[in-house]
């Protein structure tokens, strides 16, 4: 096995492993010449495979960009996957916010990649790790705060009209798209980078591997971000005796912690407890207690749907549901303001269409029926939550 490395505008990388020799190319992902050096490659040598730095879910959106249109939101909310979709929104809108300033969609290279491999019958390699199982592992290894704080940052990126820094140019030309854009949010990048770097430098290692034994490609082209380069050869050339049980590993999902299960189920109990000890006091505290109960959390949760622009039946709705959701965690206020926003606001198959043009920008959000629902499901939920604490402390102070 030996290794050499090229000097061009886009640094390249060969690594030789048996009979196969696979050709590294960083690229950066929002860069014309990144684009540009694809094709020159591609079209100037021959390549048994093309590998690419997408996951099977990124590439599909990538050949299929009308797959938003085909979203079923109902399923969304039933299988809890608003947030995720969410912030997949705002990331994407985030990277679209780049790519506008430097006049180039973003993935561009990816896109010349892929439609090479297909147009000359060669195989695509999805070398990367699913985006959902990267997101739910840098989930587990940052706190619930920085969690927050990492997806809040994500949505108040839309607010900002500045345009990228120099500072912020050259890391995108170095680094990973992914990286730089939770990185821009985070204030320590060290509980990132295992989970969003070195575990995908692994990865995609393994699945190179793993494809060279498997097919015997004797020429891989591999295009990923040059943030990654560095990593991938090195595990490349460290070699790796068990790939598929490699990839195995790091497509594990973290075991979820008894703990938050057990937290809401709790907070039930005592809240149930405190309005028992109120009634045994008196009928009139014990009336009190509820009726805090009702204000507090169902005010907080109408205020949530409110501030999303939900129909005013909507608002409603989060004030009558919030105080009974609450005391059963099987189901959340989000759920049920949510499924009556649909109901009453049927998002239109144009909503579906301009989605991904629409969550670019702030107001599109709140504009477009599919993203509003989220956003109804969102701050409902977060207002409920709240509500649940506030009114909890007071009813315990009404005890005290």
């Amino acid at each position: 096995m030996n290794d050499t490395a090229t000097s061009h505008e886009e640094p390249i990388r060969e690594i030789v492993i048996g009979d196969s020799r696979i050709t590294l190319l960083g690229t950066a992902h929002v860069s014309r010449a990144s684009a540009d050096k694809v094709r020159e490659l591609l079209d100037g040598d021959h390549y048994d495979a093309v590998a690419v730095e997408l996951c099977p879910s990124r590439y599909h959106a990538l050949i299929d960009p009308d797959a938003l249109s085909r979203m079923d939101l109902f399923k969304v909310l039933k299988e809890g996957k608003v947030a995720m979709v969410a912030a997949s929104l705002a990331l994407g809108a985030y990277q679209q916010r780049l790519a506008d300033q430097f006049g180039i969609e973003p993935g561009a290279e990816q896109r010349a990649a892929v439609r090479y491999a297909l147009d000359h019958h060669r195989p695509v390699l999805l070398i990367d790790r699913e985006i959902g199982v990267t997101l739910k592992r840098i989930s587990h290894n940052v706190g619930w705060f920085k969690r927050f704080g990492l997806f809040a940052g994500l949505i108040a990126g839309l607010i900002s009209k500045e345009e990228v820094t120099e500072e912020e140019v050259e890391r995108l030309k170095e680094g990973d798209m992914l990286e730089t854009t939770f990185a821009e949010f985070a204030e320590d990048r060290q509980d990132l980078y295992l989970p969003l770097i070195d575990e995908r430098d692994r990865y995609m290692a393994a699945n190179l591997l793993s494809e060279i034994r498997a097919n015997g490609h004797e020429r891989i082209l591999a295009v990923v971000g040059a943030g990654h380069m560095k990593g991938i050869a090195r595990y490349l050339q460290e070699g790796d005796p068990e790939p598929r049980a490699t990839l195995r590993e790091l497509e594990r999902l973290p075991t979820p912690s008894r703990w938050p299960r057990l937290i809401p189920w709790i907070i039930v109990a005592l809240i149930l407890v405190g309005f028992g000890i109120g009634f045994s006091r008196s009928s009139e505290l014990g009336w009190q207690m509820v009726m805090d109960w009702v204000l507090i959390n169902g005010g907080l949760a109408a205020l949530g749907a409110l501030i999303a622009a939900a129909h005013p039946l909507t608002v409603v709705t989060a004030f009558l549901a919030a105080p009974l959701t609450s005391l059963n965690p099987t189901i959340g206020a989000g759920m049920v303001t949510a499924a009556a926003e649909i109901y009453l606001r049927k998002p239109q198959v144009g909503d579906f269409s301009r989605l991904r043009q629409d969550t670019v920008s702030l107001k599109g959000w709140w504009k477009n029926r599919v993203s509003r629902t989220l956003l109804v499901f969102i701050f409902s939920t977060l207002g409920s939550a709240v509500g649940t604490y506030v009114a909890g402390f007071r009813i315990f102070e009404r005890l005290t």
